[in-house]
């Protein structure tokens, strides 16, 4: 009899658990979250930390922005990286510590570019630190998505920081003469330049500078012009160990690495920034150093080689710090 019973409990749960299925009411545990964790990765360079920043991702049509080439053989190339058009593109900052000096190279976005991006400043509060500690922000560029997390709300977010750029650049983008004479869809170039920048010129935080030079221990200019009329690269050395930040040398990894005479249509020189850009590809896959950069998929931290005509990117191991 009992044996019986068993049988039946079995049976009936069984049966239960049949119509739950049928019914379509089968819940998970729990709700999924939805979320990223925070965007934030740690390494090492020799004595310093370097601390990987991002701002979001944002999805650009870019087989329609590519240069010296087609739509079709843009899709190719995405394809063969199981990737398509529009893109989500990666936006990254980079903070370091030298033990001395808290800098952070470019800002991100913040509320210049849409929803999907401005999260570089949350990222830096996750990972242990606040605004008020940056002591400098050295900027790559002037484009809205590397200089809008100066601000928010026109207000500036980093209030002890000294604010560096290249001369020309500030030249270019922070003039009125040349936001009147640019084309209409320009001009919001200009604009967001000016709203980021100018709080920190009022405000005696700018500084200019010029050529190749070191601008703090450890921290030098690099002079890539072609992007931006004052593009520039940040070598960052420590102990013998050198990590290159890019800022845009580069847009679109899939096709780039491959193909670097592939230019965008963001460049002021086109012609100029594919040289830097090959020129860059050559030396890091001869030198062998870390390189990282804005648009290169978080963390975009990694290492160049030859491969074929062409260059591959090396995605730098993940490590936990131990």
């Amino acid at each position: 009899m009992k044996h019986r019973l068993q049988v039946i409990h079995r049976s009936l749960g069984l049966m239960a658990l049949t119509g739950t299925l049928l019914s379509g009411t089968v819940m998970a545990a729990a709700p999924m979250a939805e979320k990223q964790a925070p965007g934030y990765y740690r390494m090492v360079l020799g004595s310093f930390e370097v601390t990987a920043l991002s701002d979001g991702t944002v999805k650009l049509p870019v087989d329609d922005l590519l240069l010296n080439t087609t739509r079709e053989h843009v899709h190719e190339r995405l394809a063969d990286n199981y990737l398509s058009a529009p893109l989500s593109t990666s936006v990254n900052g980079y903070l370091i510590n030298t033990g001395d000096k808290l800098v952070l190279i470019d800002t991100g976005a913040g509320s210049l570019f849409g929803p999907t991006l401005g999260n570089l400043v949350d990222n830096l509060k996750a990972s242990g630190y606040e605004p008020r500690q940056v002591d400098a922000i050295y900027i790559t560029h002037m484009h809205p998505d590397h200089v809008g997390g100066l601000i928010s709300d026109g207000k500036i977010v980093f209030p002890n920081a000294t604010i560096r750029a290249n001369q020309v650049d500030a030249n270019y983008w922070l003039s009125e003469e040349n936001l009147n004479a640019a084309e209409k869809n320009a001009k919001g170039f200009f604009q967001g330049a000016m709203a980021s920048l100018n709080p920190y010129v009022k405000a005696g935080q700018f500084e200019a500078f010029e050529g190749n030079s070191q601008i703090l221990t450890g921290i030098s200019t690099v002079e890539a012009k072609g992007h931006t009329p004052g593009h520039t690269m940040y070598k960052v050395e420590s102990e013998g160990n050198i990590l290159m930040l890019w800022g845009d040398l580069i847009h679109v990894a899939a096709v780039q690495f491959l193909e670097p005479d592939i230019a965008i249509q963001f460049d002021s020189n086109s012609e100029n920034a594919v040289r830097e850009r090959v020129d860059e590809f050559e030396h890091a896959a001869d030198v062998g150093y870390l390189v990282g950069s804005a648009h290169l998929s978080f963390p975009g931290l990694g290492h160049v080689k030859e491969a074929g005509k062409g260059y591959e990117f090396i995605p730098a191991n993940y490590e936990t710090g131990e």
